[in-house]
């Protein structure tokens, strides 16, 4: 299976993996299934650090990268189709992140199973998103 965490997921395998759920840590631990990052979530990360709203504890965020390869991540990449096929996600009223949404699609159009915490992703399984709600 193919996994694809949420930005919260992401930092909490760098910085708080007390806070991750024993299954997700299971799954984020084996070497059986696939693990991505999203290009999504390096953008969201180096977007809130510029702006003061994100600290990483003396780690700058160019250096993610390379501690996520070394966790036995792979980076899902943003590919041009997907980002011109966004406008196909429904609206949500209760549920406007952009960050999440575009994450929510990649997870969509990919056949990614996205990870994530926040309840309010649920509502997306009827758009077809695979969703691992912890």
């Amino acid at each position: 299976m193919i996994y694809l965490p949420d930005t919260h997921y992401v930092l909490w395998s760098l910085f708080k993996p007390d806070e991750i759920a024993d299954t997700v840590r299971q799954i984020l631990e084996n070497d059986t299934d696939t693990k991505l990052i999203s290009g999504i979530s390096l953008w969201e990360i180096s977007l809130k650090y510029a702006l003061g709203k994100l600290e990483l504890g003396g780690t700058d965020p160019s250096e993610i990268l390379d501690i996520l390869f070394e966790s036995g991540f792979s980076v899902a990449e943003l590919e041009s189709h997907l980002l011109a096929t966004y406008h196909n996600l429904p609206r949500k009223n209760d549920h406007r992140d952009p960050f999440d949404r575009l994450l929510i699609w990649q997870a969509i159009t990919s056949g990614y199973t996205l990870i994530t915490h926040d309840k309010a992703i649920d509502q997306y399984r009827a758009d077809g998103l695979q969703l691992l709600l912890s």
